[in-house]
């Protein structure tokens, strides 16, 4: 932590749940906002015409995802002690909202959306059939070279090779009647895929019988993946 009236770089890293698992990724960048104005912390601010607040995510969350591994850089024209501003902070977030851990870096950190390349989720959904069978369309996607997919948006249909994203093999186990994928999703410059979207890829291109419509999408990690070693972002 520096002097007073030195610029600092606080990272902290938060929790998303139940909730809120529906508001949009603008509505939780508001909601932090407001926190942070209540909680008096002397917050950064842009220059210029429509200041706004010095405050950067690491990865947007899709609407209906839950995240046990959200982070966010806030930047302040003074240094308080990172234990003042996890209660002080703590203490504004709504319901769903929890800041589990809160430490200074240095100034000259590269951003968030900078350097933060790999996710890992969980897709919990109910099983449509036999065990047996949701195995073999899980090994089948992961023996694939290549899987196709349109994804569709506002600005039109694109395909693309949900493969190019997916880093490693995905696990699959069955519990209580359910089936757990878990997955590791690569974030590139060019893009990423959704694991809602591996979903669909499975249940269209494999024949994954789950209860797609009752699936819930759980992110369990943000990472730094650098030779082979993962970094959580707070662990910097």
């Amino acid at each position: 932590m520096g002097d007073a009236g030195v610029m600092e770089k606080l990272r902290t890293e938060i929790t998303k749940g139940e909730e809120i698992r529906y508001i949009s990724h603008l509505d939780y960048a508001r909601v932090i906002e407001r926190a942070i104005r209540r909680a008096n912390l002397p917050v950064a601010y842009s220059e210029g015409f429509n200041p706004h607040m010095k405050i950067s995510f690491a990865s947007a969350l899709a609407v209906g995802v839950t995240s046990e591994a959200e982070y966010l850089d806030i930047e302040l024209n003074q240094a308080v002690a990172a234990a003042e501003v996890q209660e002080r902070l703590s203490a504004q977030l709504p319901a769903g909202l929890r800041l589990k851990k809160a430490k200074y870096v240095d100034q000259k950190t590269p951003a968030l959306m900078a350097v933060v390349n790999l996710a890992q989720y969980k897709v919990i959904a109910p099983a449509g059939s036999d065990f047996a069978m949701i195995e073999k369309a899980v090994a089948e996607f992961n023996q694939a070279l290549e899987v196709r997919y349109i994804r569709e948006s506002p600005k039109g249909k694109k395909e693309i090779d949900v493969k190019d994203y997916v880093e490693q093999d995905i696990a699959v186990e069955q519990k209580d009647g359910l089936v757990i994928l878990s997955m590791t999703i690569k974030i590139t410059p060019t893009g990423s895929v959704k694991p809602g979207e591996v979903l669909k890829a499975l249940v269209e291109n494999f024949a994954l019988n789950v209860v797609e419509a009752g699936a819930l999408i759980h992110r369990t990690g943000l990472f730094i993946a650098n030779e082979k070693v993962l970094l959580s972002p707070i662990d910097l």
